[in-house]
């Protein structure tokens, strides 16, 4: 079988513990490690969560930026090298097969599928109708490319950079990136593994908190264009209803404050029809329970102004956000730098394994204080394929590394690559092991972390990480990879520039 991870976002659900148990429980071959992303915002304190004993030893806690479950989701997958990362909600629970079908499912997927989706069943109540939000929930088991359970190829999320964080609620993020995968000559498939997402109780005024999905209806619109409901199979909604009746709801306000009657009683007919025509078809189908009928008679009747507000208030961010392309979404404040070595901040000296040889490049140590001032951290990453191919001893390389920090100043964290390049590693540049690690021992999430080189795989591996990164070319840096770089400084001086007017932006 392909090799697996499992991201599941969570904000702490009381529903995680069961999600954990049911992962466990299920037949088939375990996933490499379970990257729990604890999203909960502000609150310091580490996830009151005991996984099974098959899963402890390869739980890991992600801490997320608190930003909504697309930056959850990626902060996830980046610290993931597995060829596939299964994304899970902290209150979908897999059943007794499921790892058994999705190994299945992997495993029957052509080399163009960038995803298979699970199907959702949300139980509902059998002595008594479904209520409005049961129903809104039991949506799922319809919805198209639900992330809920959906296992996406890292691969297929590294060349369309992951999820639009732009997106911060759990709503449309599943359908855009789903929509950009696709577009770029991908498939996403149905397989045969199912969860459970229980319905779970909402308070009163849940579907008014819902309306705030109208502003990333704006921001789809925007991104993929008017038709995209079509091809990403979303119902239309009550949009134009909603507006229509908000309307006659301002105009019987207005013209009732300028003593205009008539037109206040025609525009109150209209708002006063729209409004039952609306609770209505809210309440015919659920149980019409006291408390249901009087829930839905309220929120009916601020849900067309809340709706309407909402698509405004997202047109006008959208035409703002839009601008920047796919993936313009800041992440947040710089919080580290890594470096590779030779070429970058010393001279290239191949196979060096001595310490009095090491020469600092111009600007180097000014460069690393400037970041260390402003409270960046500074990392070294660098590929020693020496080793592999016994040019060089492991302590003979950090003997150098040892060194380069007595010149240019301490390193908050150091990794090498002792593999030659015929070994396939996950840890060589440009795969994204070493930077991954790394951004795993400071604690940073990969997208606040940027990464400064010399050639094209040091470029190559921020990307894979989904870091930021910065090429300052040498005489050995190929035009290829100059044009290719994302972004270019003469100098490490420039870089740091560059680097530093960003987080002050940001």
């Amino acid at each position: 079988m392909s090799s697996y991870d499992v991201v599941i976002p969570t904000t702490g659900r009381a529903t995680l513990g069961a999600v954990l148990c049911g992962l466990g429980a299920a037949d088939g071959p375990l996933p490499g490690r379970v990257l729990l992303v604890d999203d909960r915002p502000g609150d310091p304190r580490p996830l009151a969560i005991r996984p099974p004993a098959v899963l402890a030893g390869r739980t890991v806690t992600v801490r997320g930026s608190a930003r909504g479950p697309a930056a959850a989701r990626n902060a996830g997958w980046r610290r993931s090298r597995a060829e596939w990362v299964a994304f899970l909600d902290d209150d979908a629970i897999p059943g007794p097969g499921w790892r058994a079908d999705l190994r299945g499912d992997l495993g029957g997927a052509e080399a163009d599928v960038a995803g298979v989706q699970g199907t959702i069943r949300v139980p509902l109540p059998r002595h008594r109708r479904p209520t409005d939000w049961e129903r809104n929930v039991a949506g799922l088991a319809h919805a198209a490319w639900a992330t809920a359970d959906l296992a996406y190829r890292r691969r297929a999320l590294e060349a369309v950079g992951g999820f639009d964080e732009r997106f911060p609620r759990a709503y449309r993020e599943d359908s855009d990136i789903a929509l950009r995968l696709i577009a770029g000559g991908w498939r996403i498939v149905r397989g045969a593994r199912t969860i459970v997402h229980p319905a779970g109780r909402a308070d009163r005024w849940a579907s008014l908190r819902k309306q705030t999905g109208n502003a990333d209806d704006a921001l789809m619109a925007a991104l993929h264009g008017g038709q995209w409901r079509e091809r990403a199979g979303a119902p239309r909604g009550r949009l134009r209803r909603h507006a229509g009746t908000a309307a006659a709801g301002s105009l019987t306000l207005a013209a009732a404050a300028t003593r205009h009657e008539r037109l206040a009683a025609a525009a109150g007919f209209f708002w006063l029809g729209g409004t039952c025509e609306l609770a209505w078809a809210r309440i015919a189908p659920g149980p019409r329970t006291r408390d249901e009928v009087a829930t839905m008679l309220m929120t009916s009747a601020a849900m067309p102004f809340a709706a309407t507000w909402q698509r405004a208030r997202g047109e006008l961010r959208a035409r703002r956000l839009a601008r920047g392309g796919p993936l313009i979404g800041r992440p947040g404040p710089l919080e580290a730098v890594l470096f590779d070595r030779d070429g970058t901040l010393v001279i290239d000296v191949p196979c060096n394994g001595e310490p009095d040889r090491v020469q600092p490049l111009p600007g180097a140590a000014e460069a690393l204080a400037r970041l260390r001032a402003s409270g960046s951290r500074v990392a070294l990453v660098t590929n020693q394929a020496g080793i592999g191919r016994g040019l060089v001893s492991r302590e003979q390389v950090e003997a150098v590394n040892a060194h380069v920090a007595e010149l240019l100043g301490p390193f908050d964290a150091v990794r090498y690559c002792p593999h030659a390049p015929e070994d396939r590693c996950g840890c060589r540049k440009p795969a994204p092991g070493m930077l991954l690690d790394i951004a795993g021992e400071l604690g940073v999430a990969p997208e606040r972390c940027a990464m400064v080189g010399d050639i094209g795989s040091d470029v190559e591996a921020a990307i894979a990480a989904g870091m930021r990164s910065v090429l300052v070319p040498t005489s050995r840096t190929r035009r290829a990879e100059i044009s290719a770089a994302p972004e270019l400084a003469s100098t490490l001086g420039e870089a740091v520039d560059i680097l530093l007017g960003a987080e002050a932006v940001t």
